[in-house]
């Protein structure tokens, strides 16, 4: 599972859903290594060992591709908690 991918999979399930676009753009910038424009590729694309960690927390297989649908709920999920945080 290549990072880029991943951030390729995740523009293109959140593009068609505006309501998500602000908390897919605060938790891309959470996912983001501190000084990646340091780096190479110099693009802010989550560390491989993270979505590993990732896909096997969540799928049991850390080769394992996310699925859009997961993607999007856990980005509604974000909302919903960063809201909740908010209102507190």
């Amino acid at each position: 599972m290549t990072p880029r991918r991943v951030l390729f999979r995740a523009a293109g399930a959140v593009i068609l859903r505006p309501s998500l676009w602000a908390t897919a753009l605060v938790e891309f910038r959470r996912f983001a290594p501190d000084g990646w424009w340091r780096r190479r590729p110099f693009l802010p694309v989550p560390d491989p060992g993270l979505l590993r960690f990732r896909a096997v927390t969540q799928y049991g297989d850390p080769e394992r591709q996310p699925d859009a649908d997961d993607m999007l709920a856990w980005l509604r999920w974000c909302r919903s908690e960063n809201q909740r945080r908010r209102v507190r």
